[in-house]
């Protein structure tokens, strides 16, 4: 199976649909021309995806679920703009970020439109007595990322030395596994059970799913750190920057710390190199390369619980052969 092609189809499908929930209307300049800059740059669309997916494995058909799953899309692309104004992104997709392009205030207020006009395509779905329920999900979506972000920012903001492994892997729990994975194959399942579906069993295979998402984006994060927004520069505190404080002798903790404590804008105008070197020679980039193998394994292991006793068929392969996918992006 070709991973990436059922997930461009998917893509497809999401995309168009969701162009259709964005009002041509005044004012066109300053707010409804902007609201499809995102979603028409690309991007995986996992997230629709995975409900779309999960939703046929159960034995719907797509068309049940693609309101929810534009739904998702939309409130990501939200996320995605507030997102690169918290980070001061001056790229998006290799595209300027769209505060960069139109200035803080008016993308704050596109952000604000697409996540308000997320809602709308639950209550267009048709999901007749299942509304009450998958916007509940839809909910407690928003409210775990809203808390797994707030964790970052502010482990950024006061500048932490002491994030644990432990922390870290419960911010992503929140602003990655339930965001990227859970709640989308719950709404899924839900959809696609007619709301039989106990959607608590797929809580393992989300945490252990989204964990390695994360730590593939770490990694991959660093492998472009030559680029304008990098993790090192935005100050976050991924699983290799945490592992290289706890191994680094007193001088190099104190050198990362100086350079952490500096504002965004003169991080971006320091050499980071020789903190990548620190964190090759210090085994944090192999600790990374572990970890995320580990998690693809653990999701791996929690694909049977979660959808094993669903029939054979194309969207359940689907599902499964994404696990190998976050395991090769080492």
């Amino acid at each position: 199976m070709d991973v990436n092609e059922v997930l461009r189809r998917y893509r497809f499908l999401t995309r168009s649909k969701l162009l259709r929930y964005l009002p041509a209307r005044q004012p066109a300049r300053y707010l409804y021309d902007l609201l499809p800059t995102y979603p028409l740059q690309g991007g995986k669309a996992l997230r629709p995806a995975l409900c779309l997916a999960t939703c046929q494995a159960y034995g719907k058909s797509a068309e049940k679920a693609l309101p929810a799953a534009v739904a998702l899309e939309l409130l990501h692309n939200a996320f995605l703009v507030h997102d690169d104004i918290a980070d001061a992104a001056v790229l998006r997709r290799g595209r300027p970020a769209l505060h960069a392009a139109h200035g803080v205030a008016v993308a704050l207020n596109a952000g604000d439109a697409l996540a308000v006009f997320s809602i709308r395509p639950l209550l267009d779905g048709g999901l007749g007595r299942l509304s009450r329920p998958v916007l509940e999900e839809f909910l407690l979506l928003a409210r775990e990322t809203l808390e797994g972000q707030a964790m970052e920012l502010g482990w950024i903001r006061d500048n932490s030395a002491a994030v644990t492994v432990a922390e870290y892997l419960a911010m992503v729990a929140k602003k990655t596994s339930w965001y990227t994975v859970a709640a989308p194959c719950r709404i899924g399942a839900l959809i696609g059970s007619g709301g039989r579906a106990d959607v608590a069993r797929f809580t393992p295979f989300a945490l252990y799913l989204g964990a390695a998402f994360q730590i593939g984006d770490d990694l991959l994060g660093m492998a472009q750190h030559r680029g304008p927004d990098n993790d090192l520069c935005e100050g976050k505190r991924t699983l290799m920057l945490i592992h290289l404080l706890d191994h680094a002798t007193a001088p190099e903790r104190a050198r990362l710390m100086r350079f952490l404590g500096l504002t965004i804008q003169a991080r971006r105008s320091e050499p980071v190199e020789w903190i990548v070197d620190l964190m090759d020679q210090r085994g944090s980039i192999d600790f990374a390369r572990r970890s995320l193998v580990g998690f693809a394994d653990a999701a791996a292991a929690a694909f049977e619980p979660a959808f094993g006793d669903l029939p054979r068929s194309e969207h359940r392969d689907f599902l499964e052969a994404l696990v190998r996918l976050f395991a090769a992006r080492t």
